[in-house]
Protein backbone atom coordinates (compact mmCIF):
# COMPACT_ATOMS: atom_id res chain seq x y z
CA UNK A 1 0.00 0.00 0.00
CA UNK A 2 1.10 3.46 -0.61
CA UNK A 3 3.84 5.07 1.93
CA UNK A 4 2.51 2.17 4.09
CA UNK A 5 6.53 1.78 5.73
CA UNK A 6 7.09 5.41 5.96
CA UNK A 7 3.64 6.10 7.78
CA UNK A 8 3.99 3.74 10.53
CA UNK A 9 7.21 4.95 10.98
CA UNK A 10 6.18 8.09 11.97
CA UNK A 11 3.29 7.38 13.54
CA UNK A 12 5.05 5.61 15.90
CA UNK A 13 7.52 8.43 16.26
CA UNK A 14 4.80 10.78 17.28
CA UNK A 15 3.01 8.58 19.10
CA UNK A 16 5.82 8.31 21.54
CA UNK A 17 5.79 12.05 21.33
CA UNK A 18 2.19 12.75 22.18
CA UNK A 19 2.17 10.59 25.18
CA UNK A 20 5.02 13.20 27.13
CA UNK A 21 3.14 16.14 29.03
CA UNK A 22 6.18 17.75 28.30
CA UNK A 23 8.89 18.11 25.98
CA UNK A 24 12.27 19.33 26.10
CA UNK A 25 14.90 20.65 23.30
CA UNK A 26 16.46 17.41 23.56
CA UNK A 27 13.32 15.22 22.78
CA UNK A 28 12.30 16.95 19.45
CA UNK A 29 16.52 16.23 18.67
CA UNK A 30 15.09 13.00 19.19
CA UNK A 31 12.43 12.87 17.58
CA UNK A 32 13.74 13.93 14.42
CA UNK A 33 16.88 11.70 14.40
CA UNK A 34 14.53 9.32 14.01
CA UNK A 35 12.13 11.41 11.22
CA UNK A 36 15.32 11.20 9.28
CA UNK A 37 16.30 7.67 9.70
CA UNK A 38 12.84 6.86 8.74
CA UNK A 39 12.95 9.41 5.66
CA UNK A 40 16.58 7.07 5.08
CA UNK A 41 14.91 3.97 5.08
CA UNK A 42 12.32 5.55 2.92
CA UNK A 43 14.94 5.68 -0.02
CA UNK A 44 14.77 9.17 0.22
CA UNK A 45 17.30 11.59 -1.20
CA UNK A 46 19.76 12.33 1.94
CA UNK A 47 20.60 15.39 1.00
CA UNK A 48 16.75 15.85 1.14
CA UNK A 49 15.94 14.31 4.35
CA UNK A 50 19.03 16.07 5.83
CA UNK A 51 17.85 19.24 4.66
CA UNK A 52 13.92 18.45 5.56
CA UNK A 53 15.16 17.51 9.45
CA UNK A 54 16.69 21.26 9.66
CA UNK A 55 14.00 22.84 8.53
CA UNK A 56 11.97 21.46 11.24
CA UNK A 57 14.30 21.69 13.93
CA UNK A 58 14.54 25.39 12.69
CA UNK A 59 10.92 25.78 12.74
CA UNK A 60 10.50 24.16 15.93
CA UNK A 61 13.85 26.22 17.81
CA UNK A 62 11.83 29.73 16.01
CA UNK A 63 8.26 28.70 17.99
CA UNK A 64 9.91 27.76 20.83
CA UNK A 65 7.73 24.58 20.58
CA UNK A 66 8.30 22.94 24.14
CA UNK A 67 6.89 26.73 25.76
CA UNK A 68 3.24 25.54 24.05
CA UNK A 69 1.17 23.59 25.75
CA UNK A 70 0.84 20.88 22.97
CA UNK A 71 4.26 20.94 21.91
CA UNK A 72 3.78 17.65 20.20
CA UNK A 73 0.95 18.46 18.05
CA UNK A 74 3.20 21.58 17.19
CA UNK A 75 5.92 19.12 15.98
CA UNK A 76 3.56 17.32 13.97
CA UNK A 77 2.14 20.46 12.44
CA UNK A 78 5.37 21.35 11.28
CA UNK A 79 6.45 18.46 9.78
CA UNK A 80 3.44 18.34 7.83
CA UNK A 81 3.93 21.89 6.46
CA UNK A 82 7.34 20.87 5.81
CA UNK A 83 5.67 17.43 3.91
CA UNK A 84 3.95 19.81 1.93
CA UNK A 85 6.50 22.37 1.21
CA UNK A 86 9.04 18.90 0.12
CA UNK A 87 6.26 17.65 -2.29
CA UNK A 88 5.76 20.61 -3.97
CA UNK A 89 3.98 23.23 -2.48
CA UNK A 90 0.53 23.98 -3.84
CA UNK A 91 -1.51 22.19 -6.81
CA UNK A 92 -0.49 22.33 -10.51
CA UNK A 93 -2.95 21.83 -12.91
CA UNK A 94 -2.58 21.08 -17.16
CA UNK A 95 -1.86 24.12 -18.54
CA UNK A 96 -3.76 24.74 -21.97
CA UNK A 97 -2.56 26.44 -25.01
CA UNK A 98 -3.90 29.75 -26.07
CA UNK A 99 -5.11 28.06 -29.58
CA UNK A 100 -5.84 24.57 -29.50
CA UNK A 101 -4.61 22.16 -29.74
CA UNK A 102 -2.94 21.60 -26.48
CA UNK A 103 -0.18 19.13 -27.22
CA UNK A 104 0.99 17.28 -23.99
CA UNK A 105 4.73 15.43 -25.31
CA UNK A 106 4.89 11.87 -22.39
CA UNK A 107 8.71 11.01 -22.27
CA UNK A 108 10.07 8.27 -20.53
CA UNK A 109 12.10 4.91 -20.33
CA UNK A 110 10.36 1.35 -21.42
CA UNK A 111 8.72 -0.31 -18.08
CA UNK A 112 7.58 3.30 -16.49
CA UNK A 113 4.38 2.61 -17.28
CA UNK A 114 4.37 5.41 -20.16
CA UNK A 115 1.80 4.24 -22.93
CA UNK A 116 -0.70 3.24 -20.23
CA UNK A 117 -0.42 6.61 -18.77
CA UNK A 118 -0.85 8.09 -22.06
CA UNK A 119 -4.08 6.70 -22.05
CA UNK A 120 -5.19 7.17 -18.35
CA UNK A 121 -4.58 10.62 -19.14
CA UNK A 122 -7.02 10.59 -22.04
CA UNK A 123 -9.61 9.17 -20.26
CA UNK A 124 -9.27 12.52 -17.47
CA UNK A 125 -9.02 14.94 -19.74
CA UNK A 126 -12.64 12.68 -21.78
CA UNK A 127 -14.27 12.79 -18.28
CA UNK A 128 -13.01 16.41 -18.21
CA UNK A 129 -15.00 17.58 -21.28
CA UNK A 130 -12.23 17.69 -23.38
CA UNK A 131 -11.55 15.85 -27.08
CA UNK A 132 -8.41 14.17 -26.86
CA UNK A 133 -6.38 12.37 -29.12
CA UNK A 134 -3.39 9.96 -29.08
CA UNK A 135 -1.10 9.97 -31.03
CA UNK A 136 1.29 7.18 -31.57
CA UNK A 137 5.29 8.26 -32.36
CA UNK A 138 6.72 4.80 -30.76
CA UNK A 139 7.87 3.10 -33.99
CA UNK A 140 10.82 1.38 -32.56
CA UNK A 141 9.48 -1.20 -30.00
CA UNK A 142 7.79 -3.88 -31.59
CA UNK A 143 3.84 -3.54 -31.00
CA UNK A 144 4.28 -0.50 -28.91
CA UNK A 145 1.46 1.53 -31.49
CA UNK A 146 -0.98 -1.42 -31.24
CA UNK A 147 -0.65 -1.58 -27.56
CA UNK A 148 -1.61 2.11 -27.80
CA UNK A 149 -5.01 1.67 -29.47
CA UNK A 150 -5.69 -1.10 -27.26
CA UNK A 151 -5.90 1.34 -23.96
CA UNK A 152 -6.87 3.92 -25.94
CA UNK A 153 -9.91 1.87 -26.86
CA UNK A 154 -10.52 0.82 -23.44
CA UNK A 155 -10.49 4.97 -22.21
CA UNK A 156 -13.04 5.61 -25.08
CA UNK A 157 -9.90 7.90 -26.96
CA UNK A 158 -9.02 7.32 -30.38
CA UNK A 159 -5.31 7.02 -31.56
CA UNK A 160 -3.54 8.97 -34.61
CA UNK A 161 -1.05 6.40 -36.30
CA UNK A 162 0.34 5.88 -39.88
CA UNK A 163 1.11 2.89 -41.66
CA UNK A 164 4.43 2.01 -42.44
CA UNK A 165 5.96 5.36 -40.85
CA UNK A 166 9.42 5.55 -39.89
CA UNK A 167 10.20 9.24 -38.47
CA UNK A 168 8.46 10.19 -35.58
CA UNK A 169 8.50 13.44 -35.69
CA UNK A 170 6.45 13.42 -38.92
CA UNK A 171 4.21 11.35 -37.44
CA UNK A 172 3.67 13.92 -34.94
CA UNK A 173 3.36 16.83 -37.08
CA UNK A 174 0.41 15.26 -39.12
CA UNK A 175 -1.82 14.57 -36.05
CA UNK A 176 -1.70 18.14 -35.12
CA UNK A 177 -2.66 18.63 -38.34
CA UNK A 178 -5.39 15.69 -37.80
CA UNK A 179 -6.44 17.41 -34.90
CA UNK A 180 -7.02 20.43 -36.04
CA UNK A 181 -9.57 19.77 -38.71
CA UNK A 182 -11.25 16.87 -36.74
CA UNK A 183 -11.71 19.22 -33.71
CA UNK A 184 -9.57 17.25 -30.56
CA UNK A 185 -8.25 20.22 -28.42
CA UNK A 186 -5.53 17.81 -26.82
CA UNK A 187 -2.85 16.07 -28.38
CA UNK A 188 -1.03 13.46 -26.13
CA UNK A 189 1.94 12.40 -27.45
CA UNK A 190 3.44 9.07 -26.58
CA UNK A 191 6.81 9.17 -27.65
CA UNK A 192 9.96 6.40 -27.85
CA UNK A 193 11.43 4.74 -25.13
CA UNK A 194 14.61 2.95 -24.18
CA UNK A 195 15.87 0.66 -21.68
CA UNK A 196 18.46 3.66 -20.35
CA UNK A 197 18.79 7.02 -21.14
CA UNK A 198 20.97 7.38 -24.53
CA UNK A 199 22.24 10.04 -26.73
CA UNK A 200 20.22 8.89 -29.99
CA UNK A 201 17.40 8.66 -27.73
CA UNK A 202 17.37 12.43 -26.20
CA UNK A 203 18.44 13.54 -29.78
CA UNK A 204 15.14 11.85 -31.20
CA UNK A 205 13.06 13.76 -28.09
CA UNK A 206 14.93 16.78 -28.70
CA UNK A 207 13.81 17.13 -32.51
CA UNK A 208 10.27 16.49 -31.48
CA UNK A 209 10.14 19.21 -28.89
CA UNK A 210 11.83 22.00 -31.60
CA UNK A 211 9.20 20.76 -34.36
CA UNK A 212 5.80 20.32 -31.96
CA UNK A 213 6.69 23.00 -29.37
CA UNK A 214 4.41 21.20 -27.04
CA UNK A 215 2.62 23.03 -24.13
CA UNK A 216 3.57 20.88 -22.10
CA UNK A 217 6.70 18.27 -22.01
CA UNK A 218 5.25 15.51 -19.11
CA UNK A 219 7.96 12.52 -17.84
CA UNK A 220 6.37 9.32 -16.42
CA UNK A 221 8.60 7.96 -13.47
CA UNK A 222 7.98 4.33 -11.68
CA UNK A 223 7.83 5.45 -8.10
CA UNK A 224 9.14 2.03 -7.17
CA UNK A 225 11.85 2.72 -8.78
CA UNK A 226 13.02 4.96 -5.71
CA UNK A 227 16.56 6.79 -6.00
CA UNK A 228 16.55 5.31 -9.51
CA UNK A 229 13.65 7.16 -10.47
CA UNK A 230 15.42 10.67 -9.17
CA UNK A 231 18.52 9.99 -10.91
CA UNK A 232 16.15 9.48 -14.30
CA UNK A 233 14.66 12.58 -14.16
CA UNK A 234 17.73 14.23 -13.39
CA UNK A 235 18.82 12.22 -16.83
CA UNK A 236 15.61 14.00 -18.95
CA UNK A 237 16.17 17.08 -17.46
CA UNK A 238 17.93 18.45 -20.64
CA UNK A 239 14.52 18.28 -22.39
CA UNK A 240 13.13 21.05 -20.02
CA UNK A 241 10.49 19.01 -18.48
CA UNK A 242 7.18 20.95 -17.14
CA UNK A 243 5.69 18.04 -15.52
CA UNK A 244 6.28 14.07 -13.44
CA UNK A 245 4.08 11.94 -13.22
CA UNK A 246 4.10 9.03 -10.84
CA UNK A 247 3.23 5.77 -11.78
CA UNK A 248 2.57 2.57 -9.61
CA UNK A 249 2.26 4.37 -6.53
CA UNK A 250 -0.71 2.66 -4.90
CA UNK A 251 2.59 -0.26 -4.99
CA UNK A 252 4.91 2.04 -3.55
CA UNK A 253 5.44 1.59 0.50
CA UNK A 254 8.17 3.62 1.05
CA UNK A 255 7.60 6.63 -1.16
CA UNK A 256 11.32 7.71 -1.66
CA UNK A 257 11.01 8.91 -5.30
CA UNK A 258 7.74 10.85 -4.37
CA UNK A 259 9.73 12.69 -1.77
CA UNK A 260 12.63 13.27 -3.35
CA UNK A 261 12.05 13.84 -6.85
CA UNK A 262 10.54 17.53 -6.76
CA UNK A 263 13.13 18.64 -4.59
CA UNK A 264 15.93 17.17 -6.54
CA UNK A 265 14.80 18.44 -9.96
CA UNK A 266 12.46 21.45 -8.79
CA UNK A 267 10.23 19.65 -11.49
CA UNK A 268 6.08 19.31 -9.98
CA UNK A 269 4.43 16.11 -9.80
CA UNK A 270 1.44 16.95 -11.78
CA UNK A 271 -0.54 13.38 -11.72
CA UNK A 272 0.26 9.71 -9.79
CA UNK A 273 -1.28 6.48 -11.17
CA UNK A 274 -3.02 4.08 -8.15
CA UNK A 275 -3.63 0.71 -10.05
CA UNK A 276 -3.88 -0.66 -13.45
CA UNK A 277 -7.88 0.96 -14.06
CA UNK A 278 -7.76 3.31 -16.74
CA UNK A 279 -9.46 5.45 -14.30
CA UNK A 280 -7.06 4.75 -12.05
CA UNK A 281 -4.73 8.17 -12.73
CA UNK A 282 -5.34 10.91 -9.95
CA UNK A 283 -3.96 14.70 -9.89
CA UNK A 284 -1.32 14.96 -7.11
CA UNK A 285 -1.90 17.51 -4.28
CA UNK A 286 0.87 17.83 -2.06
CA UNK A 287 -1.33 18.72 1.06
CA UNK A 288 -3.31 16.06 0.44
CA UNK A 289 -0.67 13.57 0.12
CA UNK A 290 1.28 14.59 3.25
CA UNK A 291 -2.02 14.02 5.04
CA UNK A 292 -2.12 10.29 3.67
CA UNK A 293 1.67 10.31 4.72
CA UNK A 294 1.06 10.66 8.18
CA UNK A 295 -2.40 9.27 8.65
CA UNK A 296 -4.44 11.92 8.49
CA UNK A 297 -6.19 10.23 5.47
CA UNK A 298 -7.83 12.29 2.53
CA UNK A 299 -11.31 12.77 2.59
CA UNK A 300 -12.09 15.71 -0.62
CA UNK A 301 -9.89 12.89 -3.23
CA UNK A 302 -12.83 10.42 -1.53
CA UNK A 303 -15.84 13.24 -2.01
CA UNK A 304 -14.17 13.69 -5.59
CA UNK A 305 -13.76 10.25 -6.13
CA UNK A 306 -17.40 9.95 -5.12
CA UNK A 307 -18.90 12.95 -7.14
CA UNK A 308 -17.33 11.21 -10.37
CA UNK A 309 -19.00 7.93 -10.27
CA UNK A 310 -22.40 9.31 -8.75
CA UNK A 311 -25.01 9.43 -10.73
CA UNK A 312 -27.02 12.78 -9.55
CA UNK A 313 -30.44 12.29 -10.56
CA UNK A 314 -29.94 8.50 -9.31
CA UNK A 315 -28.82 9.89 -6.04
CA UNK A 316 -31.39 12.61 -5.77
CA UNK A 317 -34.30 9.73 -6.05
CA UNK A 318 -32.47 7.57 -3.38
CA UNK A 319 -32.16 10.54 -1.54
CA UNK A 320 -36.24 11.38 -1.95
CA UNK A 321 -36.67 7.30 -0.77
CA UNK A 322 -34.87 7.27 2.24
CA UNK A 323 -37.02 10.30 3.18
CA UNK A 324 -39.76 8.49 3.01
CA UNK A 325 -37.76 5.34 4.87
CA UNK A 326 -37.46 3.36 1.98
CA UNK A 327 -34.39 1.52 1.27
CA UNK A 328 -34.89 -1.92 -0.93
CA UNK A 329 -32.21 -5.07 -1.80
CA UNK A 330 -31.96 -2.67 -5.52
CA UNK A 331 -30.78 0.44 -4.00
CA UNK A 332 -28.37 -1.72 -1.53
CA UNK A 333 -26.81 -3.23 -4.63
CA UNK A 334 -26.94 -0.08 -6.40
CA UNK A 335 -24.75 1.61 -3.69
CA UNK A 336 -22.44 -1.46 -3.62
CA UNK A 337 -22.15 -1.09 -7.30
CA UNK A 338 -21.15 2.50 -6.99
CA UNK A 339 -18.65 2.27 -4.36
CA UNK A 340 -16.86 -0.70 -6.79
CA UNK A 341 -16.14 2.01 -9.44
CA UNK A 342 -14.83 4.07 -6.92
CA UNK A 343 -11.82 1.85 -6.82
CA UNK A 344 -10.45 -0.83 -4.53
CA UNK A 345 -11.71 -0.69 -0.67
CA UNK A 346 -8.03 -0.64 0.63
CA UNK A 347 -7.78 2.40 -1.33
CA UNK A 348 -10.43 4.05 -0.32
CA UNK A 349 -9.94 2.98 3.41
CA UNK A 350 -6.96 4.60 3.54
CA UNK A 351 -8.29 7.90 2.18
CA UNK A 352 -10.25 7.89 5.79
CA UNK A 353 -8.41 9.94 8.67
CA UNK A 354 -7.04 7.55 11.02
CA UNK A 355 -7.59 4.56 9.34
CA UNK A 356 -3.84 3.85 8.21
CA UNK A 357 -2.93 2.93 11.73
CA UNK A 358 -5.57 0.06 11.88
CA UNK A 359 -4.17 -1.34 8.00
CA UNK A 360 -3.45 -4.92 9.81
CA UNK A 361 -6.65 -5.45 11.28
CA UNK A 362 -8.48 -4.71 8.43
CA UNK A 363 -8.85 -7.26 6.20
CA UNK A 364 -10.14 -6.26 2.88
CA UNK A 365 -11.74 -9.13 0.62
CA UNK A 366 -13.31 -7.32 -2.51
CA UNK A 367 -14.69 -10.95 -3.56
CA UNK A 368 -17.34 -10.86 -0.78
CA UNK A 369 -18.85 -7.53 -2.46
CA UNK A 370 -18.73 -10.15 -5.98
CA UNK A 371 -20.91 -12.34 -3.63
CA UNK A 372 -23.21 -10.12 -1.91
CA UNK A 373 -23.71 -8.69 -6.10
CA UNK A 374 -24.19 -12.21 -7.00
CA UNK A 375 -27.16 -13.33 -4.55
CA UNK A 376 -29.12 -9.81 -4.88
CA UNK A 377 -28.74 -10.58 -8.55
CA UNK A 378 -30.45 -14.06 -7.91
CA UNK A 379 -33.10 -12.35 -6.26
CA UNK A 380 -36.31 -11.33 -8.39
CA UNK A 381 -37.36 -8.24 -8.75
CA UNK A 382 -40.33 -8.27 -6.27
CA UNK A 383 -37.40 -10.31 -3.58
CA UNK A 384 -35.78 -7.24 -3.72
CA UNK A 385 -38.55 -4.90 -3.20
CA UNK A 386 -39.80 -6.53 -0.42
CA UNK A 387 -37.32 -9.09 0.99
CA UNK A 388 -39.81 -10.27 3.34
CA UNK A 389 -41.47 -12.44 1.27
CA UNK A 390 -38.62 -14.46 1.03
CA UNK A 391 -38.83 -17.56 3.02
CA UNK A 392 -36.47 -20.66 3.09
CA UNK A 393 -37.47 -21.88 -0.17
CA UNK A 394 -36.91 -18.44 -2.13
CA UNK A 395 -33.40 -18.87 0.12
CA UNK A 396 -32.25 -22.09 -1.14
CA UNK A 397 -33.20 -21.16 -4.74
CA UNK A 398 -31.54 -17.89 -4.30
CA UNK A 399 -28.37 -19.35 -3.15
CA UNK A 400 -28.52 -22.37 -6.01
CA UNK A 401 -28.47 -19.24 -8.33
CA UNK A 402 -25.31 -17.53 -6.61
CA UNK A 403 -23.39 -20.72 -6.01
CA UNK A 404 -23.49 -19.39 -2.47
CA UNK A 405 -24.92 -21.18 0.90
CA UNK A 406 -27.85 -20.83 2.63
CA UNK A 407 -26.38 -19.52 5.26
CA UNK A 408 -24.51 -16.82 3.31
CA UNK A 409 -28.32 -15.72 2.19
CA UNK A 410 -29.29 -15.55 5.71
CA UNK A 411 -26.59 -13.29 6.80
CA UNK A 412 -26.65 -10.90 3.97
CA UNK A 413 -30.80 -10.53 4.75
CA UNK A 414 -29.69 -10.06 8.29
CA UNK A 415 -27.33 -7.13 7.65
CA UNK A 416 -29.29 -5.42 4.69
CA UNK A 417 -32.09 -5.35 7.50
CA UNK A 418 -29.59 -3.89 10.19
CA UNK A 419 -28.43 -1.08 7.19
CA UNK A 420 -32.55 -0.33 6.40
CA UNK A 421 -33.07 -0.29 10.49
CA UNK A 422 -30.39 2.37 11.11
CA UNK A 423 -31.55 4.36 7.90
CA UNK A 424 -35.00 4.82 9.46
CA UNK A 425 -33.50 5.85 12.71
CA UNK A 426 -31.68 8.15 11.35
CA UNK A 427 -34.99 9.66 9.66
CA UNK A 428 -36.80 9.41 12.75
CA UNK A 429 -33.67 11.47 14.25
CA UNK A 430 -34.41 14.13 11.44
CA UNK A 431 -37.88 14.41 11.71
CA UNK A 432 -37.45 14.98 15.38
CA UNK A 433 -35.04 18.03 14.19
CA UNK A 434 -32.30 16.37 16.42
CA UNK A 435 -28.62 16.88 15.70
CA UNK A 436 -26.94 13.65 15.23
CA UNK A 437 -23.39 14.62 16.72
CA UNK A 438 -19.55 13.25 16.10
CA UNK A 439 -17.50 12.24 19.09
CA UNK A 440 -14.45 13.21 17.31
CA UNK A 441 -12.40 16.47 19.05
CA UNK A 442 -12.35 19.83 17.12
CA UNK A 443 -10.54 19.61 13.98
CA UNK A 444 -7.06 20.68 13.90
CA UNK A 445 -4.97 22.88 11.29
CA UNK A 446 -4.78 19.51 9.53
CA UNK A 447 -7.19 17.55 6.19
CA UNK A 448 -9.82 15.25 7.80
CA UNK A 449 -9.02 17.24 11.47
CA UNK A 450 -7.53 15.96 14.33
CA UNK A 451 -4.68 14.02 14.65
CA UNK A 452 -4.46 10.21 14.08
CA UNK A 453 -2.46 9.41 17.07
CA UNK A 454 -3.91 11.16 20.11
Amino acid sequence: MMFESLQARLGEIFRRLTGRGHLSPEDVDAALREVRLALLEADVHFTVARDFVARVREAAVGQEIWKSLTPAQQVIKIVYDELVRLLGGAHRDLRTAPQPPTVLLLVGLHGTGKTTTAAKLGYLLRRRGRHPLLVATDLRRPAAVEQLEAVGRQAGVPTFTQAGATDPVAVALAAVDHARRSGHDVLIVDSAGRLHIDDPLMAELARMREALRPTEVLLTLDAMAGQDAVRMAQGFAALGLDGLILTKLDGDARGGAALSVVAVTGVPILFVGVGERVEALEPFHPDRMAARILGMGDVLTLIEKAQATMDAEAAAALERRLRRGEFTLADFLEQLRQVRRMGPLDQLLELLPGLGRMRGALQVDEQQLVHVEAMINSMTPEERQNPAIIDGSRRRRIARGSGMSVQDVNRLLKQFEEARRLVRQVQGLGRRGKRVRGTAGEAGPFPGGGLPWL
